[in-house]
């Protein structure tokens, strides 16, 4: 999954401000083993201005209603693109 942020003006406050409630998430994620890495993307000032996020869902659906549907990212207006798509992990990296 990739989540491009808005480029406005406010984009990184609103990223900011819901950081704390994204991390938690992130850190549920992971426990449930449904997160297997994750990274910030960069600006080339070195601003935050997305995600990538490789992770494990039986489905699309199960990925929206797991996740999506109560990431705050997505309820506080960060992600203004979200990309998902399908892959697979070579066994030795998991």
């Amino acid at each position: 999954m990739i989540g491009k942020d808005g480029t406005d003006a406010d984009a990184l406050d609103r990223r900011m401000a819901a950081r704390e409630g994204h991390l938690a998430m992130a850190a549920e994620m992971k426990e449930k083993g449904r997160w297997l890495f994750a990274a910030a993307i960069l600006t080339d000032d070195e601003k935050m201005a997305g995600s990538v996020i490789v992770c494990d869902f039986e489905s699309k659906e199960a990925l929206q209603t797991q996740w999506l549907d109560r990431e705050p990212y997505v309820l506080g207006d960060v992600w203004k693109e979200i990309t998902i798509t399908r892959g697979a992990v070579p066994p030795m990296f998991l």
